[in-house]
């Protein structure tokens, strides 16, 4: 079983490669979050994943959420078993931080242990501040076909059940996933700075890109109802790139998984 999040679709191509290789099933963290789904069984012996991207050097706040509220019982019947295999697999701008360590010390408040992570370097989506700009086209390409042969070469690997960490950290990993990535998660992930232009078409494609379903059409226009994680899915998906948060992101164009 996988777990999943996604915003702007990078997460859920690698989630979606991987259910594939395993012949595995997808659980859209979101969804399930809503739905109130907190409790799972699995087979003994089934593998238990996550796959999520990296917000300022750390896991989503709704990830780790949504791992401290499940329960995962483990056998036939009674529930008894263990977690053989554990692991996570994250996708990121650039580096991923000490998010190893995070998730290693979440997973284990549950009795459970992490058998193996990788990071995969993805086209940046994240614009919602100064200096944050999108990767080139030549990037984008190049991250894509390098995301690809991670895939190709780690899949194999979970399917053996093999112990291995693969994960970018980066320079002064500590202080961005302890100091920089609470800060983001407390005080960067408003949805104030949300508004459409006159450029708005009513399309609602905003509301249906929103993972959270924090988007709402007033009038025929979006509106934010404060439950954003900052994925910036609404504004990347708008077909007529009406929707800007703040001034930072206009002229920065749009980005997501499959965008032609």
């Amino acid at each position: 079983m996988i777990f999943y999040f996604s915003g702007c679709g990078n997460s859920k191509h690698v989630a979606e490669t991987i259910a594939a290789g395993l012949n595995d099933t997808l659980t859209f963290i979101p969804e399930a979050a809503c739905e109130g789904r907190y409790e799972y069984e699995l087979a003994e012996g089934e593998s238990l994943g996550f796959v999520f991207p990296i917000y300022a050097w750390g896991p989503p706040k709704l990830v780790m959420d949504f791992i401290e509220k499940i329960t995962v019982k483990v056998g036939p019947s009674t529930g008894s078993g263990t977690l053989s295999y554990v692991y996570f697999a994250c996708t990121c701008g650039d580096e991923s931080g000490l998010s190893e360590k995070v998730m290693r010390k979440a997973l284990a408040r549950k009795g459970w242990s992490l058998s193996a992570c990788f990071s995969v370097q993805m086209p940046e989506t994240f614009i919602g501040m100064p200096g944050f700009k999108l990767d080139t086209e030549e990037n984008v390409k190049r991250k894509h076909a390098k995301a690809d042969a991670i895939l190709t070469r780690n899949i194999p690997r979970l399917a053996n059940k093999e112990h291995f960490s693969e994960m970018v950290k980066g320079g002064a990993a500590w202080m961005k996933t302890y100091m920089i990535h609470p800060g983001f998660s407390r005080l960067a992930t408003s949805d104030k700075p949300y508004h459409f232009t006159d450029a708005c078409i009513h399309c609602g494609k905003c509301v249906e890109a929103c993972p959270l379903k924090n988007v709402t059409l007033e009038d025929g226009h979006p509106k934010w109802n404060g439950n954003c994680t900052m994925c910036m899915s609404c504004y990347h998906h708008c077909p007529v790139n009406a929707i800007q948060y703040g001034k930072t992101t206009v002229g920065k164009g749009q980005y997501y998984f499959g965008r032609r």
